[in-house]
């Protein structure tokens, strides 16, 4: 081993494997996806970055964002995942959000089974990264971190091919709704399922009208 070369740590390992794992690169779909918000810009609802970006805010804060990552919590500290799976799919508000999280955490757990070694059920796309990051010994604030700025990032590049936003408003937008995604990790970082909520009723019903939407990008 060359000499003077630092060995790098564990806590650097993990902000790699997580880095790898909410790359756009990494292969599970997620930018065929738009949650509804294909439907919102199509209308008229979100047209500029302020509308963009309190659309998220919302999402994040008060609707599935908040959610998964209550149920990326429940996964990690659990010894089976199956009964949160099935919560969480029960939560989906419509069939197309449903679908959003069932293809996008068997994509996830295929790859990081092929990866990391790990044995995987069909799982939903936030339990499926909670269990994933206690099975590869991941911090669990750090994953759901991520796991909401990647969210973020998704929903704004939407924005940015529909709207069309800028790449610099786009990215100052993920820059700003990076505090509420630590906030939102620490607020459900006990995992308690009883706080399970969602007041972001646009953005539900917004992904049913996309259902049936004429013309469409994006798979939900």
């Amino acid at each position: 081993m060359a000499m003077g070369v630092p060995i790098a740590m564990p806590t650097e390992m993990a902000f790699l494997t997580l880095a790898q794992w909410f790359s756009p690169a990494y292969p599970i779909g997620s930018f065929a996806y738009s949650h509804g918000l294909e439907w919102a810009i199509e209308t008229g609802d979100v047209h500029d970055s302020e509308t963009l970006g309190a659309w998220i805010k919302d999402v994040l804060e008060f609707g599935s964002g908040h959610n998964d990552a209550l149920f990326l919590t429940v996964a990690y500290h659990s010894d089976n995942p199956t009964g949160v799976n099935d919560m969480c799919r029960a939560f989906a508000p419509s069939k197309e959000r449903l679908k959003e999280t069932d293809l996008q955490g068997v994509a996830f757990g295929e790859i990081t089974s092929a990866i990391w070694g790990h044995d995987f059920l069909p799982l939903t796309y936030p339990v499926a990264v909670g269990w994933a990051a206690k099975l590869t010994d991941l911090p669990l604030t750090l994953t759901s971190q991520m796991y909401l700025q990647s969210f973020a990032s998704s929903l704004t590049s939407v924005g940015m091919r529909l709207i069309p936003l800028g790449q610099r408003k786009g990215h100052t937008l993920i820059q700003s709704l990076a505090p509420l995604c630590c906030k939102i990790a620490e607020q459900t970082a006990h995992g308690n399922l009883n706080d399970l909520s969602t007041t972001a009723f646009l953005p539900d019903i917004a992904s049913m009208k996309h259902e049936t939407q004429y013309s469409k990008v994006f798979r939900t």
